[in-house]
């Protein structure tokens, strides 16, 4: 066997499973389906090649040589067809010409005794010429097919790759470098078709071309070219050296070797082989890591300090700081021309944008969660590519990736990061451009993927403790309201001795004024009189006003513990709004009693009941002015409704308003402790409905529910026991 014969059967198998590796991923007349018949046009050379290479007479050579030539022949035609598609020049006109030419070839290659020749050379192996004069139609198909065709596809790929970025840029490139890899090869064999003896070892070039275009096409996340490269010529020069240092050990040294070893002298060549083989994995594996080493120095420091940077991150409990510090690093180490973060609003279901690094973009507040966008990250949970998936649109047409393209654009998202913690999505990292144009390599996405990961644990350990330190201000401010209330006894107490003395004072003053003749004054000294007697009057009332505040906040702030008593529902709606007046402006709403005048009385304790409806009252009112204060509805007016109706032995209670509501994903939260949904100054701690639900199921053996629509209203249904 000759050193032709080893690359032809390269150059076979690299095709063929290539090919068929295109063939078996598409569905369609496409790109990919192109370059799957280019490959498989070639692998039909490499077959041909490889068997008139080891043929001892010229027929037989010549048979495998027109199997061969079909390779030749269609190789250029399909290419040409893929780089009209690729760069989207495909005209049916041109197209249909080039299969007619290439069909004419076909014929003339089968039928015409003049096509091409047959000769033995270098002493080896047949291989066949094609002189200009003898074989003029030879030369013509020669000059189409492997220059102006070539030439053709080549002149449209570098018009694209100048107007092209990003992944598809870096494609291009794959396509023009594997380009040259083929076009040397036959370039190199058919210097000895037409005369120049020189061994067509160029052959071997045919075999790679593959593999660059393989790495264009089905690795979407494409490693930087100079790589590619790198790791192809490392991996054809270590095995050619395996495979190659044995044969000519064998062919220049086989006279001696038989001197040495006799009949024996063959193993010494297949020991070298076996030696090689076991040893060349390992210095493929060194010369690839030196090499990558130098080409990669500035990506490897950025990959290490962002992986130095998620390791310290999880000490940082300011979330603000957490998300500048990200997209700080991010920007500034990787040299990319934008970062955001998006985090998960649970009450909106909303992905919000917290933060976002290029004073020069104007980036999307948020994005709801059932854009196709987060769906496709939650599915996934892989990193998304722009450039990828504009490709996957154009080449499929599939309406989800139309929809990825155009959130992907209005992000202005070069790569989308997901961030999960464990099983839940906390959000995503939006990407742009290197600065220095170059792509995201798998390395880089890896890479990232650990920063999201870890800033996920990170964003979760500072929202929790942003919380905790909410949650700890509400107890302490639930505290100072209940030291209040347990001080309210004796501040009252002090208040009404205050209220007592200044009733006597002007008491006192108005008996005197009333037994004094003031007959002989002047009529300016008798009207200051009056004046002064109306006053001591009007504090007398206010005195007697205030007391009865005193009064009802100490009642509201006892606990109410004298048991429970047959109530009047109406009794207990008067009772809160004589407290409630002092908080709400009642003369904003409209509140509603719609139940009989003869309803049963409840079993309940009048103050904790009392507390139970200045709650509802007090939420409803602050859901109003949310309503009122947001939507700003022409001649909207608050209003709470009271109605009540027997049910099953007790009594239904619907305390129903016309406010802002609660959204849905609250719903399941009002009677939390320390949940609160108020938004304005007045915003509470929380407490009150859990302490409500307490106080109606706790203590009166009762039930109470919560419905709401936001926008709309809110509606709390009690059930309570009726007294007997």
């Amino acid at each position: 066997m000759n050193i032709f014969a080893i690359t032809a059967i390269i150059v076979f198998i690299s095709n063929f499973i290539i090919g068929l590796l295109f063939l078996r991923k598409v569905k369609a007349k496409t790109i990919q389906e192109n370059i799957g018949w280019t490959c498989l046009a070639s692998s039909l050379w490499g077959l041909g090649a490889y068997f008139f290479s080891i043929s001892k007479i010229s027929s037989d050579a010549l048979f495998w040589m027109k199997i061969a030539h079909i390779g030749i022949i269609l190789t250029p035609t399909f290419f040409s067809i893929f780089a009209l598609h690729f760069t989207k020049n495909y005209n049916r006109i041109l197209s249909a010409f080039i299969y007619i030419l290439a069909s004419y070839f076909l014929i003339l290659n089968f039928f015409s005794r003049n096509f091409f020749q047959v000769k033995f050379v270098f002493n080896k192996l047949y291989f066949f010429y094609a002189s200009p004069y003898d074989n003029p139609a030879y030369t013509v198909f020669y000059i189409a097919f492997y220059w102006i065709y070539l030439l053709y596809s080549f002149f449209l790929l570098v018009r694209l790759y100048k107007v092209s970025s990003g992944v598809q840029q870096n494609q291009i490139k794959y396509f023009l470098i594997g380009m040259i890899v083929a076009w040397l090869g036959p370039e190199g064999m058919f210097l000895l078709v037409f005369g120049l003896p020189i061994y067509p070892i160029a052959n071997i070039f045919i075999g790679i071309y593959p593999i660059i275009f393989a790495y264009a096409i089905l690795r979407y996340r494409l490693m930087d070219v100079s790589v590619a490269l790198t790791r192809t010529s490392i991996f054809v020069g270590v095995y050619t050296l395996v495979l190659g240092l044995p044969f000519a050990v064998a062919g220049l040294l086989k006279g001696l070797l038989i001197e040495l070893a006799g009949s024996h002298w063959w193993m010494v060549p297949l020991g070298l082989m076996a030696l090689l083989a076991t040893v060349g994995p390992f210095i493929y594996i060194y010369v690839q890591r030196k090499a990558e080493d130098r080409l990669l120095r500035e990506q490897r420091r950025y990959q290490d300090t962002l992986k130095q940077a998620s390791m310290g991150m999880t000490r940082i409990r300011n979330l603000r700081k957490l998300l500048d510090l990200i997209t700080h690093i991010v920007t500034k180490t990787v040299r990319i021309s934008y970062a955001a973060i998006y985090l998960h609003n649970h009450e909106t279901d909303e992905y919000v944008l917290q933060v976002s690094r290029d004073k020069g973009r104007i980036p999307l507040a948020k994005i709801n969660g059932d854009n196709p966008l987060v769906k496709w990250l939650i599915l996934k949970r892989d990193p998304l590519i722009y450039e990828e998936v504009k490709r996957q649109m154009e080449d499929t047409g599939d309406e989800k990736f139309r929809l990825l393209e155009e959130s992907m654009r209005i992000l202005t998202a070069s790569v989308v990061i997901p961030s999960f913690l464990e099983d839940k999505f906390m959000g995503f990292f939006v990407l742009g451009d290197k600065n220095s144009g170059q792509i995201y390599t798998p390395d880089d996405l890896n890479v990232f993927e650990i920063l999201a990961t870890q800033a996920a644990l990170a964003i979760e350990n500072a929202q929790f403790y942003e919380e905790a330190q909410e949650m700890q201000g509400q107890i302490a401010q639930a505290e100072k309201m209940a030291t209040i209330g347990t001080m309210a006894d004796g501040l009252s107490h002090q208040i009404n001795n205050r209220f007592y003395a200044l009733s006597l004072i002007a008491g006192d003053t108005i008996d005197t004024i009333k037994i004094t003749d003031t007959s002989k004054c002047t009529p300016e000294v008798r009207e200051m009189i009056d004046s002064i007697s109306h006053a001591l009057n009007r504090i007398q009332t206010n005195v007697v006003q205030g007391g009865e505040v005193v009064r009802g906040l100490l009642k509201y702030s006892r606990k109410g513990e004298e048991g429970l008593e047959a109530l009047e529902l109406n009794k207990v709606i008067d009772n809160t709004l004589e407290m409630v007046q002092y908080k709400v402006k009642l003369s904003e709403i409209d509140i509603i009693r719609d139940f009989p005048s003869d309803l049963p009385k409840i079993k309940g304790n009048m103050t904790q009941l009392e507390e139970v409806f200045f709650n509802f009252i007090d939420n409803a009112y602050d859901a109003i002015v949310e309503r009122r204060t947001t939507l700003k509805e022409e001649g909207y007016r608050g209003k709470i409704t009271v109605s009540a109706s027997g049910k099953d032995g007790a009594l239904e209670i619907i305390v129903q308003d016309n406010g802002m509501g609660v959204k849905d994903d609250n719903n399941k939260k009002v009677f939390t402790p320390f949940f609160t949904t108020k938004t304005s100054s007045r915003k509470g701690t929380g407490l009150g409905l859990y302490v409500i639900r307490k106080i109606i199921t706790d203590s009166h053996h009762g039930k109470i529910s919560f419905e709401s629509k936001h926008g709309v209203g809110t509606r709390f249904i009690v059930i309570m026991p009726i007294a007997k």
